[in-house]
């Protein structure tokens, strides 16, 4: 396998929770539990394997409620619910599938698995790695070294111009973005009366919240609307816009535990991808895993 193909970091509970809620439960494991999200998530590996990744992993999240975050915001994330019994045997069959599937795997119960994707594109940034989720935030990391963000499911990737677009912010600037409007979906808080527009605005005078919040009296006096409001409410509520960006700021130098040969793929364990595949109830995968791992492993050779 050349140098040239391409380098995938999985935000992996983000398509697990896609197929879980989006497949009718027709497959059904050994021990009696539904697989649905197990046979989408398995399915979705293999094509990715597919297209033959130099390199591969998969994060996924193990730290809702015991994230580092929660120690400096409490009510971060509170409005999530843990998995229940049902859904925690899915979330682990997926990864245990993952890595009979040759795929590096990791998790942490103090930093989110944006996080450890932050941290394996830093590592690997000389490879351009793609990273493939459908969370937007993660486009900080295209100015991190990542290559694009890549909605799978939509086969839609999307590069710096994209993201800007998006957001109105430059990638490195979404942090301070999500600081300034809030993130409802983890329940961080944004500055009353300040929206998507003129966060952009702002961060398009001040390279970051930082500044931003050290020049109150030029926002004051810019062309936007209600503009000495806006400062006013910035000088209100500085604290809780720096805390937000801790937030909303992606780690990325978590300490994974990695092999001699990193996350390069080196191929699977076949019979066992197999063996879980009866396991899991999703039989009508085997024929799809022996060839696309024959296939791939070949390449290795």
């Amino acid at each position: 396998m050349s140098e040239d193909r391409p380098s995938y970091l999985v935000d992996a509970s983000v398509y697990i929770f896609r197929y879980y809620f989006a497949l009718p439960s027709n497959w059904v494991s050994r021990d009696g539990y539904a697989t649905e999200a197990v046979y989408g998530f398995s399915n979705f590996l293999l094509d990715l394997l597919g297209r033959r990744p130099r390199r591969i992993a998969c994060a996924f999240d193990e730290s809702l409620g015991s994230c580092f975050r929660n120690q400096l915001y409490p009510l971060y994330k509170c409005s999530r619910a843990l998995p229940d019994e049902a859904l925690a045997y899915q979330l682990q069959a997926c990864r245990e599938m993952a890595a009979a599937l040759g795929i590096a795997c990791f998790a942490s119960e103090l930093y989110e698995a944006d996080d450890i994707l932050a941290t394996l594109t830093r590592r690997y940034r000389r490879y351009h790695p793609i990273v493939i989720s459908r969370d937007k935030d993660l486009g900080q990391l295209l100015d991190r070294g990542a290559a694009s963000l890549w909605d799978f499911a939509a086969n839609r990737h999307l590069d710096r111009a994209a993201i800007q677009a998006r957001f109105g912010v430059l990638p490195g600037q979404i942090a301070d973005f999500l600081a300034l409007v809030g993130d409802s979906s983890d329940d961080i808080p944004g500055v009353p009366g300040v929206g998507a527009k003129t966060a952009a605005a702002l961060l398009g005078e001040f390279a970051s919240v930082e500044i931003l919040l050290s020049a109150l009296e030029r926002v004051a006096e810019l062309p936007l609307r209600g503009a000495r409001g806006i400062a006013r409410r910035l000088c209100d509520h500085s604290d809780q816009v720096l805390l937000a960006k801790r937030l909303a700021s992606l780690e990325e130098s978590v300490p994974l535990s990695l092999e001699p040969h990193g996350i390069k793929w080196r191929g699977a364990d076949v019979n066992l991808a197999v063996a879980l595949a009866g396991e899991f109830g999703i039989g009508g995968l085997k024929a799809k895993i022996q060839r696309t791992l024959t296939e791939t492993t070949g390449e290795l050779a």
